[in-house]
């Protein structure tokens, strides 16, 4: 996500020559190092607006045009600024990416060129400091840090966005993008609460002010929140996680694991029941002809990097628990050695394992007798032949093993 708008450098370039001179790259106070147009947009503008709630009173017609107005912006971010031009999940109708990149102006975050720019490099070097909004940086530097502070653009990784640059639709939003974003932020939701129903201010306010600002939080969450909480089910390579109650605060970006690992695929919420309203509208448009080409993977590729990473977490979980003594690092005991050291021990060879079960014959459950039976003999059949014995007995019987027999020595 981001708010800053390009400049000629980054419009031409790409990004801003390197500053090389040491005089210049001394510690710098924190306050100086504010971009003030990035804090009066995504702070104090905010803030002035709650203030005005306290006097301006909330209609419900302004409720309700605010509502679905800021969710038009939500969806144009999320379906378009991300699934449709930062990943080309699907291919979009000229009108509709008209109507997404009029909405997604009105959200506050930038040109769809500098937004995918970002948003790319935040993937291809998600978790290293050329990732725009990394995470390791902490928290709140993902969610707001990156944008109230001056970084230098040089940080952040190279991406080809040359299919951006070739399409009119971005290139035009690009080019007016201040001019589109106070019509579509702050003047369009004025104008309908005004000339509707005489709500000018509460249209400027809440369908304006205060709502700009829920959907610019909405998204700062998916750098954040998404990279902290939750849960990893399709890979642990990626700071990346899970979370329901994430998705609901970003239309269904929530389930971010997934989204880094298939970042192509026009769903976040892949299963039918997961909260993804935005892959909800992308297929409502597809009914109406608007949209076409949808990239998903299949259910066999995702179950792998499910298993995958189950099978990673079992192998670190497999680490923390004791098995016994592996049999390659068991002392080789030969047979003749077995029979004379069980003449004083409770020792019982099962399949060329020698275990001591002097904590263990007094309390097994098929009785003292029966495994006093086998000491000191070779109770294989016995074992094998008695019943089939369960994961636990035959772990509790790992944790015996003191030696191997080596009866060819």
């Amino acid at each position: 996500m981001s708010t800053r708008q390009d400049s000629p450098q980054l419009q031409e370039k790409g990004r801003l020559p390197a500053n090389n001179n040491p005089a210049q790259q001394k510690q710098v106070p924190w306050y100086k190092k504010l971009d003030w147009l990035m804090v009066t947009m995504v702070i104090l503008v905010p803030a002035f607006a709650g203030l005005s709630t306290i006097w301006v009173p909330f209609q419900k017609k302004t409720k309700i045009m605010a509502f679905f107005y800021n969710l038009m912006k939500g969806f144009s971010i999320t379906g378009g600024y991300h699934r449709l031009w930062s990943h080309k999940s699907y291919s979009a109708s000229k009108s509709l990416q008209i109507f997404l990149m009029l909405f997604g102006a009105g959200a506050g975050q930038g040109s769809i060129k500098l937004w995918c720019r970002e948003h790319r490099a935040h993937h291809r070097y998600v978790d290293t400091d050329q990732d725009p909004y990394s995470v390791q940086k902490g928290l709140f530097y993902s969610h707001v840090g990156w944008i109230i502070f001056k970084d230098d653009p040089n940080k952040i990784g190279r991406v080809n966005v040359e299919d951006l640059k070739r399409d009119p639709i971005v290139t035009f939003q690009a080019y007016y993008y201040w001019q589109l974003f106070l019509l579509m932020a702050y003047i369009g939701p004025t104008l309908i609460a005004g000339l509707g129903w005489g709500d000018w201010l509460g249209g400027y306010i809440y369908g304006g002010l205060l709502g700009t600002a829920l959907v610019q939080q909405s998204t700062f969450c998916i750098n954040s929140l998404a990279h902290w909480m939750g849960d990893q089910p399709y890979g642990t390579f990626k700071s990346a996680r899970n979370c329901f109650i994430v998705a609901i605060l970003t239309l269904g970006e929530g389930y971010h694991n997934f989204h880094h690992e298939f970042p192509s695929d026009w769903r976040n919420g892949v299963r039918w029941y997961e909260f993804d309203p935005t892959k909800w509208s992308i297929w409502l448009w597809t009914q109406f002809g608007l949209v076409s080409d949808l990239r998903f993977f299949s259910m066999n590729e995702i179950n792998k990097s499910m298993l995958q990473a189950s099978q990673k977490q079992l192998d670190l979980q497999y680490k923390t628990i004791q098995w016994g003594v592996p049999i390659a690092d068991l002392p080789v005991m030969l047979l003749e050695e077995y029979y004379e050291q069980a003449q004083t021990r409770h020792l019982i060879l099962i399949e060329r394992i020698v275990y001591d079960i002097t904590e263990f014959y007094k309390i097994h459950p098929g009785g003292v007798g029966l495994i006093k039976s086998g000491i000191g003999k070779d109770a294989t059949r016995m074992f094998n032949d008695m019943y089939k014995h369960s994961n636990v007995a035959l772990n509790l019987l790992a944790s015996m093993r003191i030696a191997v027999v080596d009866e060819d020595m």
